[in-house]
């Protein structure tokens, strides 16, 4: 089992979100806790994305870590630009895993 931990970026953008697309966001990190490859692959096997009919969230799998980082969410029009800084930034976000898992261990 897997513990999925939302960033604050995750979690404003969803905060946005409509009622009905909240409702439907809420639900993605029991399953990503059970299967965290569930989802589409974005070139690496641990950077994948779920859709929620036209929006996208992003997350990445740490096995060593046993640990989803849930990072950021877009529309279709603002999907390339997000996904370029989530690679751009794997190895900061790699660090902040790294220091959750050592506040929750």
């Amino acid at each position: 089992m897997y513990r999925v931990i939302g960033t604050d970026t995750y979690l404003g953008e969803i905060s946005k979100w409509t009622k009905t697309y909240r409702e439907i966001a809420e639900k993605i990190p029991t399953k990503l806790a059970q299967n965290p490859y569930l989802g589409d692959q974005l070139g690496y096997r641990f950077f994948r994305e779920r859709r929620i009919r036209e929006k996208r969230v992003y997350y990445l799998v740490y096995d060593d870590l046993k640990l989803v980082l849930l990072i950021a969410t877009s529309d279709k029009k603002d999907q390339q630009s997000k996904i370029n800084y989530i690679k751009h930034h794997f190895y900061d976000f790699r660090k902040l895993a790294e220091e959750i898992a050592k506040q929750v261990s």
